[in-house]
């Protein structure tokens, strides 16, 4: 008898633990949520606002953005928040990177985050000056295996995807091209229409302007499908490197340990909010595509990301310390 009321006592206990949990997940959000933003004025910058703006009706609650400069201080922000779903980060795949090439990370992008979802992409192009005799990506892979480390790219900052991107391309193509680095993307963009480097990879909305009036010769777009911003130029992948993408993403993440339903009601409302037609446009118009999915989705694809871009960094020589 002792035994079966034993029982019972820890059978009460545990319902009513677990009705707590329901209770609180289904109570959720009881106050203002925070978007912590790693860049201020920029693509994440926008998407973040429009993000938190979208939630506030079918939340209730007021969403605000918190940006805080540089990819380690805002993943550091959220990594060590209470994982309650009232801490959230919307941050590009430069996150994923870091590890790679630094000695030490504050976090790990894997272990201390719980994927939400997959927001954002901005198509990037590869793009070539006039003066370089090709006009599809075959024919570049041909002229730079005719000439190993004669042709040149120019580049913003280590770990940018103007440099992974090439050197990506590099390493699945068998190709040796030179890089040219400068301080930043602008920079670089720059030099190629002047003729200083001979290929980039750019976002489209820097490089098309350029090709549109002739000072540049656009190859290829570098996402796995068409761009719908493109939609004239062929994929990389569809090019002769099958299995190639690169893009500028963003993606939402709460802590690690964050609860199941808290996490999987932030999916839905977000979105929801993302597969609006009226949001699509917007985010087209700033030349941004929405790309969303399940947590499970937005998880396996930052493992994938993750061990292809180790390999491309550490046979690169990529170090940022």
């Amino acid at each position: 008898m002792v035994l079966m009321r034993n029982l019972a006592y820890i059978v009460l206990i545990v319902v009513v633990v677990t009705e707590t949990g329901w209770a609180a997940d289904a109570a959720y959000p009881s106050k203002p949520i925070r978007l912590v933003v790693s860049e201020t004025g920029g693509a994440g910058d926008f998407a973040g606002r429009l993000i938190a703006l979208g939630m506030v009706p079918s939340l209730g609650q007021q969403v605000i953005v918190d940006n805080r400069p540089g990819a380690f201080t805002s993943g550091r922000v959220v990594a060590t928040a209470t994982p309650d779903g009232y801490t959230l980060l919307l941050t590009g795949s430069n996150m994923w990177l870091q590890p790679f090439m630094r000695s030490h990370v504050p976090f790990d992008p894997i272990k201390d985050f719980s994927p939400i979802t997959l927001a954002t992409t901005s198509p990037l192009v590869v793009v070539v000056h006039p003066s370089v005799a090709a006009s599809s990506v075959k024919e570049l892979i041909a002229l730079a295996k005719a000439k190993p480390g004669v042709l040149n790219y120019g580049s913003g900052n280590v770990g940018s995807s103007s440099h992974l991107g090439v050197e990506l391309f590099k390493s699945m193509a068998g190709v040796d091209i030179v890089r040219i680095p400068y301080k930043g993307v602008g920079y670089a963009l720059i030099a190629l229409v002047a003729g200083e480097s001979q290929i980039m990879i750019a976002s489209a909305g820097s490089a098309m302007s350029h090709v549109k009036s002739g000072r540049l010769r656009a190859l290829a777009s570098t996402g796995a499908k068409p761009s719908a911003l493109l939609p004239e130029l062929p994929t990389m992948a569809a090019s002769g490197l099958p299995g190639y993408e690169v893009a500028g993403m963003t993606g939402i993440y709460a802590p690690v340990k964050t609860p199941r339903a808290i996490i999987n009601r932030l999916n839905q409302e977000i979105v929801r909010f993302l597969n609006r037609a009226d949001v699509k446009e917007r985010f087209l118009n700033a030349e941004v595509e929405i790309v969303v999915g399940s947590p499970e989705q937005f998880a396996a694809m930052i493992k994938a990301e993750v061990a292809k871009w180790d390999k491309v960094i550490k046979d690169a020589g990529i170090n940022l310390d």
